[in-house]
């Protein structure tokens, strides 16, 4: 159980501090990676992160695994 709380308490202050991060440097919400969809129309922007997805998801698994066998 307390497990549980400590995981949602670290994941809480990296969401914080992730959110201080784009604050203060708005042009990294921005980022993305060759790969990754973009649509342009008229007045209109879709962007589809496919690639950036990918590696955040390979990124975040990694470091998952590697903070579980601890």
């Amino acid at each position: 159980m307390y497990m549980v709380a400590r995981f949602f308490i670290v994941l809480g202050v990296l969401f914080i501090a992730l959110g201080i991060v784009v604050y203060l440097l708005p042009g990294l919400a921005n980022f993305h990676l060759p790969g990754d969809i973009v649509i342009r129309r008229n007045n209109a922007v879709f962007y589809f992160p496919i690639i950036t997805s990918l590696v955040l998801s390979v990124l975040l698994t990694i470091l998952l695994n590697i903070l579980g066998r601890k």
